[in-house]
């Protein structure tokens, strides 16, 4: 404790150079924060997809090429399919183009929920049951727009109806929760045998059908069974788990992994060679005051201690800051990315961090003021 003031005026003999190497650690630290915080946030997006939940849509397009509805029978005759219930997608637009809602129109079969990854009370499963106008909003949106059970809602889709028209309305009767963190944020739900019936192009079809089974184990296997029903035919499927989609979803990126690493290896390889150099100019100057310092007894090795302590403090209190910004930011940015998280053991792993890189900052430095020679400093000569 007693060399605390030592340490304290080292630091702030410039405090200019002092705030600039402690601002870049502390952003440095931070972008470190927020990757890993990333990475957390794709790791667990991909862990929490579900694997005993397949989605079966076209082999030539998930989206752009429908199937026909008459497929479901089949997919459901195969072994180890416990529930499959036919899906369209569409966008709409409520009042304004800025405003876009993702509709999803599915039939209202017995427990259909659970070939999704939505929580819906039962009172509002009855009620969507028993109206062919209703619609399911999720939480988000109800918030957002202030939508409540019983409202009547108008939206502009791009599929028009028998009568040429695109303007659509449906009536609110519950809301749900998705636990799909890669899921759309403002979806709604409305019945498809309703939707499909009101259309004028393309009935009978769908975007894909999302199948339930009986065992995750089972996923790759019903899969296939599932594809080789229609292989060679007009319409040829591809069956994914959505934990197999989501892991793509990674792939296409590249290694993120590998990203990840080299971006804060970047990072901190230059952090390094910046606040090294500062140092290693820091010591040059104070030549003459660790001479005055060494001879008043300071050993080298007491000598060496005290610039590292310098750069430990400096190094750690960035770290902490940088990684505490991030912990602050992540909460946010998750309201817009779902998922993104700072675990414990990255804030752990980033303070360690700061101090290899403060000791391996510091080393050089510390080394030319412990080997100074004292005559030689009180005579003019700075350090080599």
């Amino acid at each position: 404790m007693k060399y605390l003031p030592l340490i304290w005026s080292g630091l702030w003999r410039k405090p200019g150079r002092t705030i600039l190497i402690f601002l870049q650690v502390t952003v440095a630290f931070a972008l470190f924060g927020v990757l890993q915080g990333l990475k957390s946030g794709v790791a667990q997006a991909v862990a929490a997809a579900r694997a005993d939940l397949l989605i079966v849509h076209s082999r030539l397009s998930s989206i752009a090429q429908p199937l026909p509805l008459g497929l479901l029978a089949q997919i459901r005759s195969v072994s180890g399919v416990k529930l499959a219930i036919p899906v369209e997608l569409s966008g709409g637009i409520y009042q304004n183009p800025s405003e876009r809602i993702g509709v999803v129109a599915i039939a209202p079969d017995e427990d259909w929920p659970s070939a999704f990854t939505f929580t819906i009370a039962p009172e509002y499963l009855a009620a969507f049951r028993n109206s062919r106008t209703a619609m399911l909003v999720r939480d988000l949106v109800a918030q957002k727009y202030g939508w409540k059970i019983g409202d009547h809602i108008p939206l502009k889709l791009p599929i028009a109806q028998q009568n040429g028209s695109t303007d659509w309305a449906f009536d609110v009767v519950g809301t749900f929760t998705d636990s799909d963190v890669g899921g759309g944020r403002h979806i709604v739900i409305v019945s498809y045998p309703y939707f499909d019936e009101a259309r004028a192009l393309q009935k009978h079809t769908v975007n894909h059908f999302n199948v339930a089974i009986t065992d995750p184990q089972l996923a790759a296997r019903v899969a296939d069974a599932i594809d080789a029903r229609f292989a060679n035919s007009s319409h040829e499927t591809k069956t994914e788990s959505l934990r197999e989609m989501a892991q793509a979803s990674m792939q296409a990126i590249g290694d993120f992994d590998f990203l990840i690493r080299a971006v804060v290896g970047a990072v901190l390889v230059a952090l390094l060679f910046a606040t090294t150099t500062m140092m290693v100019q820091s010591i040059r100057e104070r030549t003459p005051e660790l001479a005055v310092v060494k001879t008043l007894g300071f050993t080298d090795r007491a000598v060496f201690l005290l610039i590292l302590a310098e750069a430990l403090a400096v190094f750690l209190a960035g770290a902490v800051s940088g990684l505490a910004l991030a912990t602050l930011v992540l909460p946010l940015a998750a309201r817009f990315v779902l998922g993104l998280s700072m675990p414990g053991v990255v804030v752990a792993i980033g303070i360690a961090l700061g101090v290899l890189v403060a000791l391996i900052s510091a080393t050089v430095p510390a080394a030319l003021a412990a080997r100074l020679p004292v005559a030689q400093a009180l005579g003019g000569h700075r350090a080599a």
